[in-house]
């Protein structure tokens, strides 16, 4: 009978789950497109931005392993 617990345990996971994929989204693919047709203002250099967008994509994983890893408290 834990089912609080594990309601609020897919509860997290979920959350941190978007989290992950909001941080990509935003960190990796805006930037990148933006990059790739020009359509941004800032003068930087691409190695700067391919080492935001690695960082950005590595936290995101490591964030959506945090919550898989979450899943495995469940209980029966």
């Amino acid at each position: 009978m834990f089912l609080v617990h594990n309601e609020r345990t897919k509860l997290t996971a979920a959350w941190l789950n978007t989290l992950a994929t909001a941080l990509v989204a935003a960190g990796v693919f805006a930037p990148g497109v933006a990059v790739l047709y020009g359509l941004s203002s800032f003068q930087l250099g691409r190695g700067f931005v391919v080492v935001i967008l690695l960082g950005c994509l590595a936290v995101g994983v490591t964030i959506h392993f945090a919550a898989w890893t979450l899943l495995g408290r469940m209980r029966e």
